[in-house]
C-alpha cells in the first residue's frame, strides 16, 4: 500500500477557520470532501516550508507563521496518510481556488456541520476540545 506524507493548514483569521471542498473524485471517500488545505510534503522539506509552498499554489496566500498543531496517521482504501497540521493565522480571507471548488469560514463550533474527509476528522474534533 502507497504510503504520503502530507501537511494540512488550518488557517484562522479573526475567530473563523477557513475550509475547503474537494471537487470530484473516483472515490467516494475524498469526492466532494471538506479539508483542510494543503499538500504533500517534497524530498528535502520541512513540515513549515511545505505548508507555505502548498498554500501558495493552492489558494495564492502567503503566511509567515505555521505553528505545528498535531499528527494524523489515516489508512484509506488504497493509501496511507500521514498528515501533519499547522495553526496558520492569516491578516486577510484573499485566497484563490485553484484547485477546490468551495471554501467557507467557519467558527470552530460550526466545523462538524461539514463532511470531512475522514483523515481531516480528528483535527475538527481536537479543534473542538479547546
Amino acid at each position: 500500500m502507497k504510503s504520503i506524507e502530507v501537511v494540512a493548514a488550518i488557517i484562522q483569521h479573526n475567530g473563523k477557520t477557513l475550509c475547503v471542498q474537494r471537487g470530484p473524485a473516483k472515490f467516494d471517500y475524498i469526492h466532494h470532501k471538506f479539508e483542510f488545505p494543503g499538500g504533500k510534503v517534497e524530498a528535502g522539506e520541512t513540515g513549515e516550508q511545505a505548508i507555505i509552498r502548498e498554500l501558495k499554489e493552492e489558494l495564492h496566500l502567503g503566511i509567515s507563521k505555521a505553528d505545528y498543531f498535531m499528527t494524523v496517521d489515516h489508512t484509506y482504501p488504497d493509501f496511507h496518510i500521514t498528515m501533519h497540521a499547522y495553526i496558520c493565522p492569516v491578516e486577510n480571507r484573499d485566497i484563490v481556488l485553484t484547485e477546490h471548488i468551495d471554501a467557507k469560514w467557519l467558527s470552530i463550533d460550526e466545523l462538524p456541520q461539514l463532511d470531512w474527509a475522514a483523515a481531516d476528522v480528528p483535527f475538527v474534533e481536537k479543534l473542538m476540545a479547546k
